[in-house]
C-alpha cells in the first residue's frame, strides 16, 4: 500500500540553521477528520511521550485555533538523514489499546508542525470491505517517514508518508491483553530549488486537506445578474414611477384650490398621502439606534478584514492570525457602533443616551458570551484544545474593557455631541393617520421572505465554499472574489429595501423604520437555514462537541448578518424617502 500525507505552505520562516544543528518538531493536536473544531492535545492518546512535557509559547491566535503545541520525542538534525530509529518502546493496557481503536475507528488525525510548518496524517488505518463476508480491520501506525525540503539554510517543506509501512494490526486481542508496540521514524532530506515556501507551487506535495483554488464562476455570474435585474429595477422605480408621482402630485397641487393635499387619494400611488407620518419616529428608538450601530461596526470589521487579506497580511491557511485580527478590529470599531448609534439616537429625539450605549455595547457581546460559555464548556468537559485557557479568557475581557467598552462610550459622546437635528422634509402631525388594511403580500412576513431570500440567493454558491472552509477541510484563497460577492451581498441588500419601502408606502404605510430593518435582516434567517442544511447534507460533522459548537456559531452568524444587512437596509430607505419627499411640493 501507499498513503502519503502533505503539508501546507506554512508561514514565511526566519529560522536559519547550519548542518547537525537541532530542528525541534512539536506534536500539537489530533481530532476526528470531519469534526474540525473538535480536537484535543496529541497526548491524551496513549503515544510515546517525554517523562516531562514542555509546552511553546503561543501567539493569541494559536491558542484560539486550538493550538497546544509541545516538545517531542523525535529528534531530527538540518540535512542528516535517519534510517528506522526508534523512537520509545511501549506496553499498553486493553483500555489503552480500546482508545486507540475508537481514534482510529473516528478516523484521527494527528498534527505536528516543524519551522511552522504543519504536518498532518492518520493516527491509523481502517479497512472496511465486503457484505457477506464482511471484514473490519483496523491498524496502527507505528512508523513514520518524514520528508524535509531545505534550499540552502532554511526549511521550505515538510511531510509525513508511511509508503511501504505495514500498519500493527489491533484486532484480535484478547480483553485482558497487554499490547507491546516499538514506534520508529525516518528522516529524509533533500535540496529544492524552490527559495521561498510561498513559492512552491499548490496541489504538488498531494495536500492532506483539499483545496479549493479555481474561481467560482457559476456563483459570480449568478450574482451579477441579480444585481443588474435589481438595480435595473430600482432604476425604472426611480426614473420612471416617481417622476409620474412627483409630476401627478405637483400638478395637483397647483391646480387645486382651498384643498388640502391630504384630501386626494392616488390609488397604489398613495404615499403622498402619509407625507404628515412617514416621518413619525418609531418604537423602541433606542434599540433601534443600537441595531444601527452594531450593524455598520460589523460592516467596517467585515470589510476590514477582507481587505487586509487582500494586502497578504494573512497566512490563509492557518486562522490564527485571522482569529487575531478580528478579535483587534472589533475592539478598535466599537467606536463606531458607539458614534453611529448615540448620533442616530439623539437626532431622532432620544434622551437617554447612557442607556442607549449600554444597550448598543450589550447588543451583540451578551449574546456572543452567553453562546461562547455553552460552547467553551462543552469543550472544556470533553477535555478538547479548543478551550480556552483562563489567561486566554481573561486576556480577551480585559481587551473588551480597557479598549472595546471605553471606546463605544467615546464613540457614543462623539456622536452625541456631532448631532444634527434630524430635518425631515416635511412636518409630522400629532394624531397618527389610521393604516388602511394591507393586502397580504404588503405584510411584514411576505417582505422578510422577499428581501432576505433575494440577496442570500445573490451569496448562496460562494456560501458553501466560505462554509466548507470554516466547517471543512476546504482553503479558501480568492480573497479578491470575496469581497467582489461582499459588495454584491450589500448592493442588492440595498436595492430590494428601496423597491420594498416604495411598495409598502405606496400602501398608504409608514411604518416602515422596523420593516426596512427585518424586510433585509432577515437575510440572517436565511443563513442560518442554510447551515442547519449544510450541517446534515453537506458535512459529515457528528457528535455533541462539533454539534454545539457548529449550532452555536451559525446562530451568532446568522445574528450578525441580521445587523449588518439591516443597517445597510435602514439607510438605504431613509435616503429613498428622504429624496422622493424632499421633491413634493408641501402646503
Amino acid at each position: 500500500m501507499e498513503t502519503s500525507w502533505g503539508r501546507e505552505p506554512g508561514v514565511e520562516g526566519v529560522t536559519h540553521y547550519k548542518a547537525g544543528d537541532p530542528v525541534i518538531l512539536y506534536v500539537n493536536k489530533v481530532g476526528p477528520y470531519h469534526n474540525p473544531q473538535e480536537t484535543y492535545h496529541y497526548y491524551q492518546l496513549p503515544v510515546c511521550s517525554p517523562e516531562k512535557i514542555r509546552h511553546k509559547s503561543l501567539s493569541l491566535g494559536e491558542v484560539l485555533d486550538g493550538d497546544r503545541m509541545a516538545e517531542s520525542l523525535y529528534e531530527i538534525r538540518f540535512r542528516e538523514n535517519v534510517e528506522k530509529r526508534i523512537l520509545c518502546h511501549m506496553q499498553l493496557s486493553p483500555a489503552q489499546v480500546e482508545q486507540l481503536r475508537q481514534a482510529i475507528e473516528e478516523l484521527y488525525y494527528f498534527e505536528f508542525v516543524v519551522d511552522d510548518l504543519p504536518i498532518r496524517g492518520f493516527v491509523g488505518y481502517m479497512e472496511e470491505s465486503g457484505f457477506l463476508p464482511h471484514s473490519h480491520k483496523i491498524g496502527l501506525w507505528t512508523h513514520l517517514d518524514f520528508h524535509l525540503e531545505f534550499h540552502r539554510d532554511r526549511i521550505i517543506f515538510a511531510n509525513v508518508s508511511v509508503r511501504d509501512v505495514k500498519p500493527h494490526s489491533l484486532d484480535g486481542l484478547r480483553p485482558d491483553e497487554f499490547l507491546g508496540l516499538t514506534h520508529t521514524y525516518s528522516v529524509r532530506w533533500s535540496e529544492t530549488s524552490v527559495e521561498r515556501r510561498s513559492d512552491r507551487r499548490r496541489g504538488d506535495d498531494g495536500g492532506f486537506f483539499p483545496r479549493t483554488l479555481e474561481i467560482h464562476w457559476l456563483s459570480i455570474i449568478n450574482s451579477m445578474v441579480l444585481v443588474f435585474l435589481l438595480v435595473g429595477f430600482v432604476a425604472v422605480i426611480l426614473m420612471r414611477v416617481l417622476r409620474n408621482d412627483l409630476a401627478r402630485y405637483n400638478l395637483d397641487e397647483e391646480t387645486t384650490s382651498g384643498g388640502s393635499g391630504d384630501d386626494f387619494d392616488q390609488g397604489d400611488n398613495g404615499w403622498k398621502i402619509i407625507h404628515t407620518d412617514v416621518f413619525r419616529f418609531p418604537p423602541y428608538r433606542g434599540l433601534l439606534c443600537a441595531v444601527l450601530g452594531v450593524g455598520a461596526q460589523f460592516l467596517a470589521l467585515g470589510t476590514g478584514i477582507i481587505v487586509m487579506a487582500l494586502l497578504g497580511m494573512f497566512n490563509v491557511h492557518r486562522h490564527g492570525a485571522i482569529n487575531s485580527a478580528a478579535i483587534l478590529l472589533y475592539a478598535l470599531t466599537c467606536c463606531i457602533s458607539g458614534y453611529v448609534s448615540s448620533h442616530f439616537y439623539r437626532q431622532i429625539g432620544g434622551e437617554r443616551w447612557v442607556w442607549n450605549i449600554i444597550l448598543t455595547t450589550s447588543l451583540f457581546s451578551v449574546p456572543f458570551f452567553l453562546t461562547w460559555s455553552v460552547v467553551n464548556s462543552v469543550h472544556w468537559a470533553n477535555g478538547s484544545t479548543q478551550a480556552l485557557p483562563a489567561t486566554t479568557i481573561l486576556l480577551l475581557l480585559t481587551v473588551w474593557l480597557l479598549v472595546g467598552f471605553p471606546l463605544t462610550v467615546i464613540g457614543g459622546i462623539f456622536g452625541k455631541n456631532n448631532a444634527s437635528p434630524f430635518d425631515a422634509p416635511c412636518r409630522t402631525k400629532n394624531i397618527a393617520r389610521e393604516i388602511p388594511p394591507q393586502p397580504w403580500y404588503k405584510s411584514t412576513l411576505v417582505h422578510m421572505t422577499v428581501g432576505g431570500f433575494l440577496p442570500f440567493s445573490a451569496i448562496s454558491v460562494e456560501l458553501y465554499y466560505i462554509f466548507a472552509t470554516v466547517w471543512g477541510r476546504e482553503q479558501y484563497t480568492l480573497y479578491g472574489i470575496l469581497f467582489f460577492v461582499f459588495a454584491i451581498l450589500l448592493s442588492v441588500g440595498a436595492c430590494i429595501s428601496i423597491a420594498l419601502t416604495y411598495f409598502q408606502l405606496s400602501g398608504e404605510d409608514y411604518r416602515w423604520w422596523w420593516r426596512s430593518v427585518l424586510s433585509v435582516g432577515s437575510t440572517g434567517l436565511f443563513i442560518f437555514f442554510y447551515s442547519v442544511f449544510y450541517y446534515a447534507r453537506r458535512s459529515n460533522m457528528s457528535g455533541a462537541v462539533q454539534t454545539v459548537e457548529f449550532f452555536g456559531y451559525s446562530l451568532l452568524t446568522g445574528y450578525v448578518f441580521f445587523l449588518m444587512l439591516g443597517t445597510i437596509s435602514f439607510f438605504s430607505s431613509l435616503k429613498f424617502i428622504r429624496y422622493i419627499y424632499v421633491n413634493l411640493k408641501m402646503d
